[in-house]
């Protein structure tokens, strides 16, 4: 069997490949490892023993920081923003397929945001808040701080998906005479199932890690990335690359899980077209 023969381009790219691996997934992978250090360990190397006694010092009392309490209020506001950014951006996609006076003037507002940077959003709500005799939340402000981060993405991605797809599966249903709930029920909504699940992964995992927009927003109690930046300016043990650890593997099993529910979807239209 023929060969292809290998440019040098291939090899400078593969090279380029490797290191840029390397550079991103490099620091975790020290994390990773200094998270096994032995009781008495510290925050360099060498490794003064292996064990998961970090890990279990997480749970317990800690004389700085809160991360059970911090991680369930990014995950419960990383559900918020990412429910909202789906169904907003659903109901924005469908909206956006026909014209309507004032359209790409709104279209314009929705994406302005990205343009501001991140820490001007922070301060603007925070101090509106104050302003108007609210104090700044986690699930008030920092929600509404969040979105305007999530909500341009999950808009953007819809529209590309709603470009590409053909309304003669709607035209169809309705000559043979579905309601448009119908229509909507059975034949739009599986084929943008898949985008939708990853409009929602978009939005969660922005949220999630959103540092800039939430310092100003999110009160008096803190969220993960605060509660880790915190911590990393008052924890001298092994228990902060334990907290890296636990919340890198976290996000790395939703995405798994993401993916995996898309697949399921996929093979299930693949069987119904057979």
């Amino acid at each position: 069997m023929h060969r292809e023969k290998r440019t040098l381009g291939f090899y400078v790219l593969a090279a380029f490949f490797v290191v840029f691996v390397l550079f991103l997934y490099g620091p975790f992978s020290a994390i990773f490892i200094l998270s096994f250090q032995g009781p008495s360990g510290g925050l360099t190397f060498p490794l003064n023993g292996v064990s998961v006694h970090w890990f279990f010092n997480l749970f317990e009392q800690q004389a700085v920081g809160n991360f059970g309490a911090s991680f369930g209020r990014s995950l419960m506001l990383g559900l918020m923003v990412m429910v909202t950014t789906v169904i907003v951006s659903l109901l924005a996609g469908l909206a956006f397929r026909r014209k309507f006076t004032g359209g790409s003037p709104l279209f314009y507002l929705t994406i302005a945001s990205l343009v501001v940077p991140s820490i001007i959003v922070s301060l603007g709500i925070g101090v509106l808040f104050q302003q108007i005799g609210f104090r700044p939340s986690w699930f008030t402000s920092a929600f509404g701080a969040h979105l305007t981060w999530t909500l341009p993405f999950g808009v953007l991605i819809m529209f590309a998906v709603f470009n590409r797809f053909s309304p003669s599966y709607e035209e169809a249903a309705r000559d043979l005479g579905a309601p448009p709930w119908q229509t909507f029920r059975h034949v739009l909504l599986p084929m943008i199932a898949p985008s939708l699940i990853g409009v929602g992964l978009f939005g969660f995992s922005l949220s999630y890690d959103e540092f800039a927009r939430t310092l100003l927003t999110a009160g008096t109690f803190n969220t993960l990335p605060l509660e880790i930046y915190g911590m990393t300016t008052n924890v001298t043990t092994p228990v902060l690359y334990a907290l890296g650890t636990v919340t890198t593997l976290f996000s790395f099993i939703v995405i798994g899980g993401t993916v995996g529910i898309i697949a399921l979807l996929g093979a299930r239209r693949a069987r119904a077209a057979l």
